[in-house]
């Protein structure tokens, strides 16, 4: 491999942009999950028993992955024709609106059933959105940098996943820290949501200064000159492509169930089953989300050395090893073992996410990645994140025990192992390469 080329003019301000309008995407993602997880099942689903209440927010909670598969095919397919650009402003713009709406939701109490659908409703805007932010995202700083720290570069923006939660769950935990009980679930969890009006605004003046994709820019131009008569980018990934979508899915069954057991569930586990108070989960994840902040692009930096297959690898093999150590951990009942079982969970966690941008935009060519990757990425978050926080319940309600929730993780190992091993080396690919080319082992 060569020495790395110098970033491009104005690359930073590309990083920069991605990170911050995805911190602020997944900032709305999150603090409707630790919501769900804390407060809607008692504003929204009143008349249900505590674990049967969480179960009904955690439903309307995966309905946003539901739509986050519609949302990848139709920014994807626009992304692929029109630019990355474009199609990031309008997902921030969306993302925003719904979260911002969700703050000024009258409740179960003063309305009755219609609460709870519309709450849904702007759940699914929410899921919609973030089905178009991710690709675009990863997609748009991929292409303007090089191959040889593509897996380092591309991190960044899955580094805002770990910065919305940090953000989310601060701002959580200091209403709670600072609120009664009865005052948080009065007013108090309305502020996150209408704060996120204000950084909607902040991530919209940065994303419209970034610079369209040069590669895509290129493939465009050089469609118009050669009067090409382009096929919906579905079209090429089905045809072309199911190959990878089947192992982007694959890959990222037990990174996706993963994240949602160590950052969501356990706030269910650490007030239903343990007693604790809410903020022992909230500062736990708190803590644990920056060191999964910083180390998500040292697992991509290192993916550029040994490649995105053994990185990610070691990132699903230890998920499993971990929880067990991890649910021994949180029955301790203390806040410094409960510290460590989530830190270590998150950054054995980044070793699959840090890679997995630029290992999935390498999967496919220039006028289908937006498609090919988003819907990859979205399709397995039904299976995965959707339903991981509902099925670690139910569990936990019909067994009373934490064995079943690890089993049910290191099944979903088992197939994130097969999906890669099955798959090909992508570290090196260029990016610059028609629809219809196959991914190369890099030399």
């Amino acid at each position: 491999m060569t020495n790395a080329a110098p970033p491009k003019p104005g690359f930073a301000k590309v990083v920069i942009g991605s990170l911050i309008g995805t911190t602020i995407e997944w900032y709305d993602f999150f603090l409707y999950g630790s919501a769900a997880a804390i407060v809607f099942n008692k504003l929204f689903f009143p008349n249900a028993d505590p674990l049967t209440g969480t179960l009904l927010a955690f439903t309307t909670y995966a309905i946003g992955f539901l739509a986050r598969p519609l949302g990848g095919l139709v920014f994807g397919h626009f992304g692929d024709k029109v630019g990355r650009k474009k199609l990031l402003v309008l997902s921030l713009m969306l993302m925003g609106g719904a979260t911002f709406a969700m703050g000024l939701l009258p409740t179960y109490a003063a309305i009755g059933v219609g609460a709870p659908l519309l709450l849904t409703f702007l759940r699914l805007v929410q899921g919609f959105a973030l089905g178009g932010e991710w690709g675009g995202a990863v997609l748009i700083v991929s292409e303007h940098g090089s191959a040889e720290r593509r897996g380092f570069w591309a991190s960044w923006p899955q580094a805002g996943v770990p910065m919305g939660n940090l953000l989310a769950t601060a701002v959580l935990a200091v209403l709670a820290a600072v609120q009664t009980d009865e005052a948080f679930l009065s007013w108090g969890w309305r502020v996150p949501f209408l704060l996120s009006g204000v950084l909607v605004l902040v991530g919209l003046w940065i994303r419209l200064s970034v610079t369209e994709s040069p590669i895509f820019l290129e493939a465009q131009a050089k469609a118009e000159k050669d009067k090409v008569a382009e096929k919906p980018p579905i079209v090429g990934v089905v045809r072309d492509h199911w190959r990878e979508v089947l192992v982007a899915m694959g890959a990222r069954m037990a990174e996706n169930v993963s994240y949602y057991v160590i950052t969501a569930f356990i706030l269910v586990y650490i007030t239903t089953s343990l007693g604790l108070p809410r903020s022992t989960g909230l500062n736990a994840v708190l803590i644990a989300s920056v060191a999964h902040l910083v180390t998500i692009p040292l697992w991509g930096a290192l993916s550029d050395k040994v490649g995105r297959r053994t990185t990610y690898l070691l990132g699903a093999v230890g998920i499993g090893a971990w929880m067990f150590p991890f649910f021994w951990l949180l029955d301790t009942k203390s806040f410094g073992p409960i510290v460590l079982a989530v830190t270590v969970g998150l950054v054995l966690h980044g070793a699959m996410y840090g890679p997995q941008a630029a290992y999935f935009s390498e999967l496919f060519g220039t006028k289908v990645r937006y498609s090919g990757a988003s819907i990859g990425y979205q399709l397995a978050s039904i299976a995965a994140g959707a339903l991981a926080p509902i099925i670690a319940t139910a569990l936990l309600r019909d067994f009373k025990s934490w064995v079943p929730i690890v089993l049910y993780v290191l099944a979903m190992c088992v197939i994130t192992v097969i999906a890669v091993l099955v798959s090909r080396e992508t570290r090196g690919t260029s990016l610059d390469r028609t629809d219809t080319e196959r991914t190369t082992v890099s030399a």
